[in-house]
């Protein structure tokens, strides 16, 4: 007689996946807004739109994940802070339209299920959801013996907000002569991490827990700083002046990002040595050798966020995000390029 074939025998353990909710069950709740309709469990979540906070109400979403950034978690067996990783490339990209995040889903995959992974990774997402102000609504777990290697997992997030139609940034309000004003990183955020392990884990030939003086800190705790969430101290902001336009400096860098934000026929100038760049991107530099070009278009080099301001409105911005804890530099200005010519940056002065 042949043997029972089950679930639990093929690799997916759906008694583990009940433990994980209920692990996660409360640490969810604490973020939840007044507007969150019911709790976890169901099918779907429900969000009430806050009503009278917006006269002409559009939503605005965003979509990412962390990339091999979570391999180094795992290598590290530390997987709580990508999940912040994970809500702040969602919400830092939806905030540059001038949106407020209202709520955050997630999705989880792994080859083998544990409760207690799931719920530590959870649990960033939910101190990115407090960071945010957002609510994590709800989201899907995944166990997959036969996609996912012993130890692997992957994840991916939706964030959803909100903005007035007329308060909406995208870019068109540029002008010649408006200053960027550059938020710093936090690090590496989420982005270049595939060239990142490589320079590090090959040519380097550092462990996971290798020490490295110049970083202070070991291999595992610079390249799991969390990603900077930019939301409250730019919204704030946006109340007190226009921003212009933003850019979030994710994957393509400062190079890639500035431009898709800019009218035709504008360039930004950006001033390498305005800004402090934190002391990973010179050792990555240096060790590859990469070129001007390939590092500011793979790292963020220290900046996270690119506001484009009015000229009499720069020192407020600065002084602002100051006093909300976040390192910021005025790190060039918007020119005139040619006519209807393709926005673009260019990098001017000396290092980084």
């Amino acid at each position: 007689m042949q043997k029972t074939v089950t679930y639990a025998s093929a690799g997916v353990d759906i008694d583990e996946g009940d433990r994980m909710v209920s692990l996660i069950r409360p640490i969810v709740g604490t973020t939840h807004r007044r507007e969150v309709l019911g709790g976890i469990g169901g099918f779907a979540g429900f969000f009430r739109f806050p009503a009278g906070k917006y006269r002409d109400p559009v939503l605005v979403s965003g979509t990412d994940g962390v990339g091999t950034k979570v391999k180094v978690a795992a290598m590290a067996k530390r997987l709580g802070t990508v999940g912040i990783d994970l809500v702040a490339m969602c919400v830092n990209d939806i905030l540059v339209h001038g949106a407020e995040p209202l709520f955050f889903l997630d999705y989880y995959a792994t080859g083998k299920l544990s409760a207690r992974d799931g719920a530590e990774i959870v649990s960033g997402i939910a101190e990115g959801c407090r960071q945010a102000g957002c609510a994590l609504l709800g989201g899907e777990t995944a166990e997959m013996p036969s996609v996912y290697a012993p130890g692997e997992f992957d994840l991916a997030g939706f964030a959803v907000g909100a903005v007035d139609r007329k308060r909406i940034i995208d870019g068109s309000a540029v002008r010649p002569g408006d200053v960027l004003v550059g938020l710093s990183s936090s690090g590496l955020h989420s982005n270049g991490y595939s060239l990142a392990r490589k320079i590090v884990f090959e040519r380097m030939k550092k462990r996971i827990t290798s020490r490295i003086p110049e970083w202070g800190a070991t291999v595992a705790e610079e390249l799991l700083r969390p990603t900077r969430i930019y939301v409250r101290p730019v919204l704030s902001l946006s109340r007190k002046i226009r921003i212009r336009g933003m850019a979030h400096i994710t994957g393509g860098g400062i190079t890639g990002n500035v431009p898709r934000v800019l009218p035709r026929g504008l360039v930004a100038v950006v001033e390498k040595g305005s800004w402090i760049v934190p002391p990973v991107f010179a050792t990555l530099v240096e060790t590859a050798r990469l070129s001007e070009k390939e590092a500011y278009r793979t790292f963020n080099m220290g900046i996270g966020m690119v506001l484009m301001v009015r000229p009499r409105d720069a020192d407020l911005a600065l002084r602002h995000f100051r006093r909300a804890g976040v390192p910021a530099f005025a790190i060039g200005e918007v020119r005139r390029g040619k006519p209807h010519g393709k926005p673009g940056v260019m990098l001017r002065g000396g290092r980084p």
